[in-house]
């Protein structure tokens, strides 16, 4: 063979590998685009988001004793603290998914001053898993204006009564709105104090994932209003992939724009028509009701898959989880509700918008904390009968039983109750 020939083979076979590169990372790179598109995890990146640490810990069924072991106040006007809890026998905690929440179980004292009583409440986790300690934030509830209606049981009891030292019993972690893993970029929205869910979720990402593209738009009244804002400007200053917009529906006379907030009026679908890359995002959006109801609503108009969109409201939530249960339901008034232990019957009424509400209305006392399916205290077996949720509860019934707060009558029932 010739010089010219071996040259001439040589080239070749380099032309060929080249190729054979260029074909396998092109294939690769089609491959990582569709999973983003289909917002599934990306090759190793999954395997990160599964294991978030080494060291597994178990969680805990009941109540488990928690000291509080330091507050801060979170906003100018201070009515947000964070409450930081370590558990008494100081082991490693259980990690949780961001966005997840705690389930209370408090000692209130009664506003006659005759001893205290038993309420159960959820409050989000707003930072990222540790596993030491768990924090939360509240904001304190004051009554509502011109109502008569007393201010929020819980959220003032934290404010006025839980100290450093104070004991608190904590149910593990739990809840059904959280950030799904994978690399899909991410829009997180926030109302007021919703902003606590999706804080955890933030912190998360520059934990675990700084690569990740995160949108974190902020809305409240003014700069009295913003919790967090330093630390939510700084990690944007840090991380060229997290942008923050804070958003003041009635800035205050010494709010500047460009400084204290970056957009003047509210999160509506339109601020993400200007501000948003046209890319396959996650929403992910906590506040209060009117919020949800306008904004999930107008993502869908504005051709968002319902599978991108994940949201979590305040108290008794309005906007349904999913659609009801497709199924065959007896019409209200053929329907009879049992109650086993009281002995009491009665025929359903649709102007009852929960079992819960029902079983009140004839006199029957039951437990209940979040009234919204998150806390469980309201569990009830049934004995008889099937029952159709209005909305996904974020806590898990135990087969047999159910969540009277948020489900209805499918068929005649019969309740422990």
């Amino acid at each position: 063979m010739t010089s010219l020939g071996l040259l001439i083979w040589i080239g070749v076979g380099i032309v060929l590998q080249v190729g054979l590169f260029l074909g396998i990372s092109f294939w690769q790179h089609w491959q990582s685009y569709s999973r983003l598109k289909q917002g599934q995890p990306d090759g190793d990146e999954a395997m990160t988001t599964a294991s978030p640490r080494t060291e597994e810990v178990a969680g805990w069924s009941g109540f488990r004793p928690f000291k509080v072991a330091r507050r801060d106040i979170e906003d100018p006007a201070g009515q947000i603290c964070s409450f930081f809890l370590e558990p008494e026998e100081r082991q490693l905690l259980p990690s949780f998914k961001p966005g997840q929440f705690l389930t209370f179980r408090l000692e209130v004292p009664r506003a006659d001053g005759s001893g205290s009583e038993q309420i159960t409440r959820c409050y989000s986790l707003s930072d990222a898993p540790q596993s030491d300690h768990y924090r939360v934030s509240i904001k304190r509830v004051p009554p509502p204006p011109q109502s008569g209606h007393p201010p929020g049981r819980s959220s003032n009891f934290f404010h006025d009564h839980v100290q450093v030292g104070t004991t608190l019993q904590i149910r593990a972690p739990s809840g059904h709105f959280y950030l799904e893993p994978g690399s899909a970029p991410v829009v997180l929205i926030a109302g007021g104090i919703g902003v606590t869910p999706v804080l955890s979720m933030r912190n998360w990402c520059q934990g675990r994932q700084p690569e990740r593209e995160v949108w974190f738009f902020y809305g409240v009244r003014n700069s009295r209003e913003a919790a967090f804002a330093a630390h939510l400007k700084a990690v944007a200053a840090a991380n060229p992939r997290v942008h923050i917009r804070l958003c003041f529906s009635d800035p205050l006379p010494e709010d500047q724009p460009g400084k204290d907030f970056d957009h003047r009026g509210r999160v509506d679908v339109n601020l993400f028509r200007m501000e948003l890359p046209l890319k396959p995002f996650h929403y992910y959006i906590c506040g209060p009701t009117p919020m949800m109801e306008s904004l999930v609503a107008a993502l869908k108009d504005w051709g968002v898959p319902d599978t991108h969109i994940h949201f979590e409201a305040f108290g008794p939530a309005s906007i349904m989880r999913q659609k009801p249960e497709a199924a065959v339901t007896a019409p209200a008034g053929d329907i009879t509700v049992s109650f086993a232990k009281t002995g009491k019957q009665a025929r359903w009424s649709p102007q009852s918008a929960s079992l819960l509400e029902f079983a009140e209305s004839q006199g029957i006392a039951i437990d209940s904390g979040c009234r919204a399916g998150g806390c469980g205290t309201c569990q009830t077996t049934i004995r008889s009968g099937e029952v159709a949720y209005r909305q996904t509860p974020d806590h898990d019934p135990e087969p047999g039983t159910c969540l009277l707060c948020v489900c209805t009558p499918r068929t005649d029932v019969t309740l422990e109750a």
